[in-house]
């Protein structure tokens, strides 16, 4: 798989990681969000794998596109993955309901056309 091809496969489950968190909090108030354990485990997991996608694109995807915050991107899913104690709820609502948006945005132009599916 050439790079490009691995840069895209990773784009695409960020994309796809980033919408399911924007699905699951669409109508949830921040107190209905801390009310449910399971909801934040989803948003949690699936911003884990944004973090673990971004880490694996290529350098020269990342500095080509220096308007994503990549590091910070990476480092949440670092505290998501191993300091899971020092989560701060009120953080991570705010990743899904303010930078999870902006992400899409700024991916989805950027990503190629979706395969098409075997028949």
């Amino acid at each position: 798989m050439q790079t490009d091809d691995r840069d895209a496969g990773y784009l695409w489950d960020i994309v796809d990681a980033a919408r399911a968190v924007q699905g699951f909090v669409v109508g949830v108030s921040f107190e209905g969000y801390l009310g449910s354990r399971m909801l934040q485990a989803a948003v949690e997991r699936n911003v884990e794998i944004i973090g673990e996608a971004a880490r694996k694109l290529s350098r020269q995807f990342k500095d080509g596109h220096p308007e994503i915050p990549w590091q910070s991107i990476v480092a949440q899913r670092h505290v998501l993955a191993h300091e899971y104690g020092e989560i701060k709820q009120d953080r991570i609502w705010r990743v899904a309901t303010v930078h999870i948006p902006d992400l899409i945005a700024k991916l989805e132009p950027l990503i190629p056309p979706e395969p098409p599916a075997d028949p």
